[in-house]
């Protein structure tokens, strides 16, 4: 599908129409360094001379992919250390000396990793929490802590930040439509619906309730069916986005559907909610029905608004007061 053809025509509370004509194009960006990313620096000293935490985790750093190395820990004749994945990439030959490693393990360093406890990676970015050295990688795959990545869908963007950061990069780089409020309006148009193939229009954030929102609406094939599919999406974790709700309503002639349900966490990526489906999905001969006309061409208007759970009072939704 042609995505030049496609125009979003969009507008936020008050539910009047703002005429907004996009390019969808699947813009590409270069890898950007996480804005709070890094790996930590402790500066515990131990006693009786004992070295710093810093100086051990150093040693149990593999000199070949920099990870923390786990048992089991291989060594060279000359003693130098790497973790057990990189020994078949360098084909058995130390990457220090080049010499040929075999099977030796470095029992003394494993036991050293044993007694370690160390603060997660993202402490720099408020994780307080403390592991054992053997459980501080697991942690650190779901830490609440870790950086966010970018919720732009339609290119493989690598940027990862906190949430202030990427909807500001979001903003600038993606050009992305922004809206404060927590109703919507948006109608999407395509020029020959019959031309259905992978498709992304262009993403709208929402600030209300102090959080952002994104709003996602594409096209793609459903097995051998085209369907359209909106949904949204909560910046933040999963459990924050369980205090809130939205609602995602289509229709013309008479006839509506109605989608409800909680927004997914960014955490999961565009592609794991689109592929499970959760989201408001209209069959293309449905989506042409609501178009009206001759359905040659797609005029789909999607409303919704989000709410929050938490209590009756803050789950009130009015028009530009939800920010």
């Amino acid at each position: 599908m042609d995505l030049m053809s496609v125009e979003c025509v969009s507008s936020s509370d008050g539910m009047d129409e703002d005429e907004i004509h996009a390019n969808h194009h699947h813009s590409e960006f270069s890898s950007t360094k996480p804005r709070n990313g890094g790996t930590s620096n402790i500066n515990s000293v131990g006693p009786n001379g004992i070295a710093p935490a810093t100086s051990v985790h150093e040693l149990l750093e593999c000199p070949v992919c920099t990870n923390s190395m786990y048992p089991p820990i291989h060594q060279c004749h000359n003693g130098h250390t790497l973790c057990s994945t990189c020994k078949t990439r360098v084909h058995n030959r130390c990457p220090t000396c080049r010499q040929e490693l075999g099977d030796i393990r470095c029992l003394a360093l494993e036991k050293v990793a044993e007694s370690l406890e160390l603060p997660c990676k993202y402490y720099s970015l408020g994780c307080p929490e403390i592991f054992p050295y053997y459980s501080k990688l697991k942690h650190e795959t779901v830490c609440n802590f870790r950086p966010y990545s970018c919720p732009y869908a339609g290119s493989e963007c690598s940027v990862v930040g906190d949430i202030p950061f990427l909807v500001a990069h979001l903003r600038d780089d993606h050009k992305v439509d922004m809206h404060t409020g927590c109703t919507f309006n948006h109608r999407y148009v395509k020029s020959n619906p019959r031309e259905v193939e992978n498709a992304t229009w262009m993403l709208t954030v929402f600030h209300c309730f102090g959080q952002y929102f994104c709003l996602h609406f594409e096209a793609f094939q459903l097995g051998m069916a085209p369907v359209y599919m909106a949904f949204l999406r909560f910046m933040g974790d999963e459990n924050e986005a369980r205090n809130y709700s939205y609602s995602l309503e289509v229709g013309a002639n008479g006839r509506k559907l109605i989608w409800e349900g909680t927004p997914r966490s960014v955490r999961d990526s565009h592609r794991k909610v689109r592929d499970s489906h959760d989201g408001l999905i209209i069959q293309r001969n449905m989506a042409l029905f609501f178009s009206g006309g001759d359905r040659k061409e797609l005029k789909l208007r999607v409303t919704g608004r989000i709410w929050k759970e938490q209590n009756s009072d803050a789950g009130v939704c009015m028009p530009n007061l939800c920010s």
